[in-house]
């Protein structure tokens, strides 16, 4: 599963190994190790969910959660610090954090943590989107359809939840490639049709529509 994740923690032995660890589990993520930076990023880029420390150079990271929570955005927070007394849990939660993990933690908890959260934040209890015949299970990052197994690539995967999770809805390619890819990565101009085209040969021709000058829906 394809997630964009924001990753906001200045120790930078710790920061490659959460960013290497999460890309196992198909997480698309931009890395800010400054406070004030995180809090631009927040502003311009559409995520679905952030992981962050409180002890961070520029302004803390309470500090950010606060401003984020008070200018109503809803996107998940995971707060991931070495604070570990309850006073500190209480504190973070009462900002307006959804989950709260202490250093040292285990990778595969974080990845089922932020599974969990961005299926509550889309409005789901369980990791199974469905559509007509297709379903999919995210937590499997498995894909049936009319009882058989559809073998998708990392993107394909991505671009079909993001369809299936805004079924009826116009998503431009502008949109989709913001959800998809992190800062840094190439995009060749055609990269979305692509995705599209090899999608429909995998699940139907008439599943995904094109609205010319718009965008993609699943109908």
């Amino acid at each position: 599963m394809i997630m964009r994740l924001l990753l906001v923690e200045d120790d930078e032995i710790l920061g490659d190994g959460i960013v290497a660890g999460l890309k196992e589990f198909f997480y698309s993520i931009d890395w800010i190790k400054d406070g004030n930076q995180a809090e631009s990023a927040l502003l311009s880029t559409d995520y679905d969910a952030v992981i962050l420390d409180l002890n961070l150079p520029g302004q803390s990271g309470l500090d950010i959660l606060s401003k984020l929570r008070n200018s109503s955005k809803t996107l998940p927070v995971l707060i991931l610090t070495a604070r570990d007394t309850l006073d500190n849990k209480i504190e973070g939660l009462d900002h307006g954090a959804d989950d709260y993990m202490v250093k040292p933690f285990d990778l595969d908890e974080l990845a089922a943590r932020l599974r969990a959260l961005i299926r509550r934040a889309h409005g789901r209890t369980h990791p199974l989107l469905q559509h007509r015949d297709i379903i999919m299970d995210i937590a499997e990052h498995s894909v049936n359809k009319g009882g058989i197994d559809i073998e998708l690539s990392v993107r394909e995967f991505a671009l079909l939840q993001l369809l299936l999770e805004n079924a009826g809805k116009v998503l431009s390619r502008p949109k989709i490639e913001d959800k998809l890819y992190s800062w840094g990565e190439e995009i060749e101009s055609n990269t979305v049709e692509v995705h599209i085209h090899n999608l429909r040969k995998k699940i139907g021709a008439d599943i995904i529509k094109t609205i010319r000058g718009v965008g993609y829906v699943m109908k």
